[in-house]
């Protein structure tokens, strides 16, 4: 080390190399060691620096039952993800996706779209989604990655709707609660216990009225 030598062995059979004559070789040899610790030191620091174009690498986990929805059928949709995030993705059979790229902003990319694909919304939760179709029963909103739901026009707004159409077109930004699902697993939405405006849930006032 810098700081002197911390173990020395030494095996030979010639005699006559006295401690003291190792004492007296090292000492010489101090300027060459230490030129050589240095050079050492400088090798090591600049392994440490990653450059800009060194790839980086984020791993996530998905279950595997959602590994087909994150390939897509024919592989379109994990080719997709690979064109617009620029980063190369690759999958395993137990669900590891590793995302690698130069550019942090290319994994973030891949790795948010892939878990809008593989991540569940949460009941009770508020979304922020736009509407894709209006039928005569209420409208359809995509709100959480390519996930749709129903909006019952009993639940757009809290008086009598003639027709959805009367308040929603498609295209329409609107914030929507998550109910739950139906007994067929479709998803259930809520307008109008939303606040359109702060995306804030609107909180009924209970009267305590006492006689």
């Amino acid at each position: 080390t810098e700081n002197g030598i911390t173990s020395l062995q030494m095996d030979i059979k010639v005699a006559g190399i006295t401690p003291e004559i190792m004492k007296n070789a090292l000492a010489q040899a101090k300027e060459g060691r230490m030129h050589i610790l240095g050079e050492m030191s400088n090798a090591l620091t600049e392994a440490g620096e990653f450059s800009v174009h060194a790839p980086r690498i984020e791993t996530m986990q998905v279950p595997t039952d959602k590994i087909r929805e994150v390939i897509g059928s024919g592989g379109k949709v994990i080719r997709e993800i690979v064109e617009v995030s620029g980063a190369k993705v690759d999958i395993n059979d137990d669900g590891q996706i590793k995302i690698a790229s130069p550019d942090g902003e290319s994994i973030k990319k891949a790795y948010d779209m892939i878990y809008a694909i593989v991540a569940e919304p949460e009941i009770g939760q508020i979304y922020t989604g736009k509407v894709v179709k209006v039928v005569d029963f209420g409208a359809f909103v995509n709100f959480f990655g390519k996930r749709d739901g129903l909006v019952h026009v009993s639940q757009i707004e809290n008086r009598r709707l003639n027709h959805p159409s009367d308040v929603l077109k498609e295209g329409q930004e609107v914030k929507v609660k998550l109910l739950g699902f139906d007994d067929r697993g479709k998803v259930r939405l809520a307008m109008k216990m939303v606040d359109q405006e702060t995306g804030e849930e609107i909180v009924e006032e209970k009267s305590n009225e006492e006689e």
